[in-house]
């Protein structure tokens, strides 16, 4: 027996053993189970990153590379598991001939956890037939996966990389996969293959694009993740009407992709400069800023509502005191810890707090309804966020 026999045959019970993972996880989808079994995952994803055990000496998280030459079994192992496998940071293409540590650094392109990869498809609604445009190629492992139940000829991928499309291109192609793929901003979708059954986005945007909505036929279906500058995320599935508005719920769960470059958040700058000029008069917080910042699914679920009252603020810490920072209007927030509380300071036309008070306020009235209780309405106007007992809430 070779040895490339050999590999093969553990890539295979590799990936039987991922399909069995997710489906005693309690994925429920045996079209796309099958396509796990099927996508050779390691094919789109030579190199990656996982996290190192410690810190570095500032502080920073350390990000170990992996790839298949430096540490095997340690690759093979993580290409098959239900992990989220970061591939690039910074926009900065690593040389996985001879990678480094990284040492801190923000996300910008991965393999996204399988697991999520067959829950979005299956949300969607995407099916044998079903003409399908993937915004987010990234490593290419989804696409293969949509190629490999739908068929090839189904499938349009767009990325706004041109080097991570084509890596990903020459592992689609190694693997027998022949999707239609573009260098293209998701903005924008890709009219050129419109009109589309169903798009589905791997990466978040602050508002629904309108071009997406109007490359989707009536009927036909929208998953994407909206997202902001509080970081606050929701994932919503729209039906497109035959008057092109579109309208549907969220969705139950806490997932959260990187934003769409062109809607990433500005950098603020020195948040104790922002204070500086901070009007003495203070008072006390009805809400602690732990309401929307504790790693919990509440908290994760009202960050985004709260952040659909205060679209272009931003959340940061800085020893003990937590600032809301505006860039877009010049207004800032600052609470500090008083007593067994909280007090706040506000500047600017926007009353930042205030207006994320009053969130809080409905949510806690509303009796803290869950996602799926909201709906999204979509026109050529505005994007509203509704619930039958809580004020509508306009996004950007």
């Amino acid at each position: 027996m070779t040895r490339e026999t050999g590999f093969e045959q553990e890539a295979v019970r590799r990936r039987r053993e991922l399909a069995q993972t997710l489906a005693d996880a309690g994925v429920n989808a045996s079209g796309w189970l099958d396509a796990v079994r099927t996508v050779p995952r390691h094919l789109f994803v030579p190199g990656f990153y996982l996290p190192a055990d410690e810190r570095d000496a500032t502080g920073l998280p350390l990000w170990e590379p992996v790839t298949a030459d430096g540490d095997p079994a340690r690759w093979l192992t993580a290409a098959y598991s239900d992990i989220t496998l970061i591939t690039q940071f910074d926009g900065e293409e690593p040389d996985w001939k001879d990678p480094a540590v990284r040492h801190g650094g923000a996300p910008t392109s991965s393999s996204t956890l399988p697991s999520l990869v067959v829950r979005m498809w299956a949300d969607a609604d995407v099916r044998p037939g079903s003409n399908v445009l993937e915004i987010g190629t990234g490593s290419g492992y989804s696409t293969a996966l949509a190629c490999a139940y739908i068929g090839s000829d189904n499938v349009t991928s767009i990325e706004v990389d041109a080097h991570r499309l084509n890596q990903a291109a020459t592992a689609l192609n190694s693997g027998g996969y022949t999707p239609t793929l573009a260098v293209a901003d998701g903005l924008y979708g890709y009219w050129p293959e419109a009109p589309f059954d169903r798009i589905v986005a791997a990466c978040s945007f602050r508002t629904v694009p309108p071009a997406l909505v109007a490359q989707t036929r009536p009927g036909g279906k929208i998953l994407l993740t909206l997202s902001g500058w509080l970081y606050g995320y929701a994932r919503v599935l729209l039906t497109v009407g035959e008057d092109g508005t579109a309208e549907g719920p969220l969705l139950n769960g806490t997932v959260s992709f990187m934003s769409a470059r062109t809607h990433a958040a500005p950098a603020f700058g020195n948040p104790a400069h922002w204070a500086a000029d901070m009007p003495e008069d203070t008072r006390e917080a009805r809400h602690a800023p732990e309401r929307i910042t504790t790693a919990t699914t509440e908290a994760f679920h009202l960050r985004f509502l709260a952040q659909s009252a205060a679209p272009s603020a931003q959340l940061t810490t800085l020893g003990n005191r937590t600032y809301l920072i505006d860039t877009v209007t010049g207004s800032a927030a600052v609470l500090t810890p008083h007593g067994s509380g909280w007090e706040v300071s506000q500047k600017g036309p926007a009353r930042l707090w205030e207006r994320i008070e009053a969130v809080i306020d409905a949510y806690d009235q509303a009796g803290k309804p869950p996602p799926a209780a909201f709906r999204l309405h979509v026109d050529s106007s505005r994007q509203r966020l509704t619930h039958e007992r809580f004020p509508d809430l306009v996004l950007p």
